[in-house]
């Protein structure tokens, strides 16, 4: 993640100061959802950057009721809040409306939150409509002096958002996920490096890439990686880079081996 600008990062770390013991204040008086909705978009705009007069909104129709807050720049809608009383437990059934509303309007984020607990889910724009957790925020077991915890928070962050922190910090999850590296594992290139890495060690062993795959597939990568919709998500998307990467090389090749036109000098 780039450095994030020490203003920023005085307003963040200044905001859990503030907030943690108001948290803590409001979840042992078990405040209701309108008192904890005032809090959060507070916190949209002390800790998070937004301008709670023009960028947070209360008013925002879903399917003829209204969502609990949306967050709007440049006048247009970017991400959809579903809030719940401080002293609710978050469950993935409080998201579903806004996860399908999100979807249908063509939006990629929603957070569900209950001022302490913050969940943020990336829309997986499937059929069926899906949902990914991507962030998962205690803003009461935050540590204000944590770089990590300070750019988890960026990441939400009006100037985060602007820069793309989130979408980049969703890539680069899926590029680490355990599905993403399973497949990549089952890649040929991969394959031959590990035969050839394997025929250093045992020159004598004769060893083929199929070989490696079982065994790869049946004793080192587990079941649950090599399944189901995830897995076969990142081998589409392993398989479509390797496919263009190949296509780019061969088009450089193609491009040093024309022929050069030789000037031809006019005729006198």
């Amino acid at each position: 993640m780039a450095t994030i600008p020490k203003k920023i990062t005085e307003r963040v770390v200044s905001g859990i100061k503030k907030y943690q013991p108001l948290l803590v204040a409001a979840r042992s008086r078990d405040v209701g959802e309108a008192d904890t909705v005032t809090l959060i978009k507070d916190m949209l705009s002390d800790i998070f950057g937004y301008d709670k007069y023009s960028e947070v909104t209360s008013e925002f129709a879903i399917r003829g009721t209204y969502c609990d807050l949306a967050i709007k720049l440049d006048n247009r809608l970017a991400i959809l809040i579903e809030a719940k009383a401080i002293g609710i437990e978050l469950k993935e059934q409080h998201i579903k409306q806004a996860i399908d509303y999100a979807a249908n309007q063509g939006l990629d984020w929603v957070v569900l939150t209950n001022g302490i607990t913050w969940f943020v889910y990336k829309v997986i724009f499937e059929k069926p409509i899906d949902k990914e957790l991507v962030v998962a925020l205690d803003m009461t077991s935050i540590n204000s002096r944590s770089k990590d915890d300070v750019e988890s928070l960026y990441l939400l962050c009006k100037e985060g958002w602007i820069k793309s922190a989130l979408g980049d910090y969703h890539t680069q999850r899926q590029a680490l996920s355990r599905f993403f590296i399973g497949a990549m594992l089952q890649t040929d290139p991969v394959l031959d490096v590990i035969r050839r890495e394997l025929r250093r060690v045992s020159p004598d062993v004769k060893i083929d890439t199929d070989d490696i795959k079982s065994v790869l597939l049946n004793e080192v990568i587990k079941r649950e990686v090599q399944e189901g919709d995830k897995a076969k998500e990142a081998s589409k998307k392993i398989a479509k880079a390797i496919s263009k990467k190949a296509k780019n090389s061969a088009a450089q090749v193609k491009s040093s081996e024309a022929p050069v036109s030789a000037d031809i000098p006019p005729s006198e």
